[in-house]
C-alpha cells in the first residue's frame, strides 16, 4: 500500500512566496494623495464656476447699455445738429454750453433735421443715477443705463486729437463715458473678496459729413 503525503496550504512556503499586504504607512500615503487630487479637482471646478458667473454678470450688466449706446451712436451719426449741456426731462429743460466754454456736460441734444423743435435728448438723472433718453414732445423717458457714478461730464465734444472743444464745431467728435458701481443683472455686490465693483463703458462718435 502506497501512502501519498500532502502538505497543508501555506506550510513550508518561503516568506518571499507569501502574498504581501499594504502597511499602514502606505495606506495613509495613498489616502493623502487621493485627498489632495480631489481637493485640486474641486478647486478647479469652483474657479471655473466663479469665472462663468463673472463673465455672465459683466455681459448682462452692460448688455442693455450697449444696445442703447448703439442707438445713440446711430443718432449722432445721422444728426444735423448736436448740442451738449445739462438738462432733464421735459421741454425746454436744457441749457447748452455757451461759446468759449468747455463743450461738456451731463446731457446731449440731437437734432435729426434743421428743425430745432424736433430732437432727442440723453441726460443724466441725478435722483436715480441713471442715463435716460426722451424725445421732444413726450413726457416720459426710457432708461439707458443704471448705477452711474460719473455725474459730470458724461458727454464731451472733442477735436480730432482728443482735445475738448470750446465752441460748437461742426465736425466734432462726441465722446461719452459711463462709469458704474455695480452690475445690473443680477444686482450683486462684487467688491473685494468677490469679482469687481466698478466698470466703464466709453465710446467716441463723429457726425457724418453730408
Amino acid at each position: 500500500m502506497n501512502i501519498t503525503p500532502f502538505r497543508l496550504s501555506g506550510v513550508g512556503r518561503s516568506k518571499k512566496s507569501r502574498p504581501s499586504a499594504f502597511t499602514l504607512v502606505e495606506v495613509l500615503v495613498a489616502m493623502s494623495i487621493m485627498v489632495l487630487v480631489l481637493i485640486g479637482v474641486l478647486a478647479v471646478q469652483f474657479f471655473g464656476m466663479k469665472l462663468f458667473q463673472l463673465t455672465k454678470s459683466k455681459l448682462g450688466a452692460s448688455d442693455d447699455a450697449r444696445k442703447a449706446i448703439d442707438l445713440l451712436v446711430t443718432e449722432i451719426r445721422v444728426a444735423k445738429m448736436i448740442r451738449i449741456g445739462n438738462g432733464g426731462l421735459g421741454s425746454p429743460n436744457f441749457t447748452d454750453c455757451g461759446p468759449n466754454t468747455p463743450q461738456q456736460g451731463g446731457a446731449i441734444q440731437i437734432y435729426a433735421t434743421t428743425n430745432t423743435n424736433s430732437f432727442v435728448r440723453y441726460y443724466f438723472n441725478s435722483s436715480s443715477n441713471r442715463l435716460e433718453r426722451t424725445p421732444n414732445g413726450i413726457a416720459a423717458s426710457t432708461v439707458v443705463a443704471n448705477f452711474i457714478t460719473n455725474r459730470y461730464p458724461i458727454f464731451t465734444s472733442e477735436d480730432a486729437f482728443g482735445n475738448t472743444n470750446y465752441d460748437n464745431a461742426k465736425n466734432h467728435v462726441i465722446s461719452m463715458r459711463l462709469e458704474f458701481y455695480q452690475t445690473q443683472y443680477p444686482i450683486i455686490p462684487i467688491g473685494p473678496g468677490s469679482y469687481y465693483d466698478y466698470y466703464r463703458i466709453s465710446t467716441k462718435t463723429a457726425q457724418r459729413v453730408f
